[in-house]
């Protein structure tokens, strides 16, 4: 056999191979498999219409997390107090392995909600919320713990730097000296009127800023969150450590004292401390 006529064969065979394979799949177009509708969520109530909740996942091989609006947990059953009535909608989120855009590291979540009609808070809420809120959660107003105009004491200043066992050593007195923050002489309240609700108010007169709160697991700090800020919030905007989140340490709560702290406040280098106390 010629040469050539081998070489034309040869040709045939490449051109048939892969005339035959399967296209190769656009992977940026695959759709997640799993499917919402398969996943079993429920709320079972300690009590009728209680806040006593046991949060469930029952799709077995289904691994996610819950988000359930005051807090965020890794599991597939999560036992909670929850601490305002209403309606309200509990979110799991489950993990697949579709990776979007084919990029290693990368996970896509789908979600599953489901809701529950919360008539009663027939359950005992953690201290803190009765702390900050009243202690018949009947909303509570809190106001700096000085001022407005300069006095010399402690409510508004610079403190030690990333050292919470120095957040009442001020490295420099901003309020009690000489430069106390523009809201000095406003407020923020807190209830739980169907949610976590917040309200700030720059001054005696100023419309109000509706927000809301939330307190991490272990209540040992405080974010205000929903487009509103705490009061002197200007020692809080741009944090030097990289978030905006509204989010402070909490040193003290008690009835009648609040007191919060940021490690690394602005651009200086240093620590900030709020202190407030209730409206009178």
């Amino acid at each position: 056999m010629k040469l050539k006529n081998i070489y034309a064969i040869f040709l045939m065979v490449i051109v048939l191979m892969f005339s035959s394979c399967d296209p190769i799949e656009d992977r940026d177009m695959l759709a997640n498999s799993f499917d919402p509708e398969n996943i079993e969520l429920e709320v079972v109530q300690a009590t009728d219409g209680g806040n006593k909740l046991s949060l469930r996942m029952n799709t077995e091989g289904v691994t996610g997390y819950w988000d359930y609006i005051i807090d965020k947990k890794s599991s597939d059953r999560v036992e909670v107090v929850f601490p305002f009535t209403g309606t309200h909608t509990f979110t799991y989120h489950v993990t697949t392995p579709y990776m979007p855009n084919n990029e290693p590291g990368t996970t896509e979540f789908i979600e599953k909600e489901v809701s529950v009609d919360i008539a009663q808070l027939d359950e005992a809420l953690p201290e803190a919320y009765y702390k900050l809120v009243g202690q018949n959660l009947e909303g509570k107003t809190w106001v700096f713990d000085g001022g407005p105009e300069p006095d010399g004491r402690l409510w508004y200043f610079m403190s030690a730097d990333n050292n919470p066992d120095g957040h009442m050593s001020p490295w420099w007195n901003a309020a009690g000296d000489c430069c106390p923050p523009p809201d000095a002489a406003g407020k923020m309240v807190f209830d739980l009127a169907g949610g976590a609700n917040y309200t700030y108010y720059a001054g005696p007169d100023a419309e109000p800023v509706h927000g809301n709160f939330v307190f991490n697991a272990d209540y040992t700090a405080l974010t205000i969150a929903g487009g509103a800020k705490i009061l002197g919030h200007i020692a809080q905007d741009g944090n030097q450590n990289g978030t905006d989140d509204g989010k402070l340490s909490i040193m003290t709560l008690t009835d009648d004292k609040l007191v919060l702290y940021n490690p690394k406040s602005k651009g200086y280098g240093t620590g900030w401390t709020w202190v407030f106390v209730p409206a009178e």
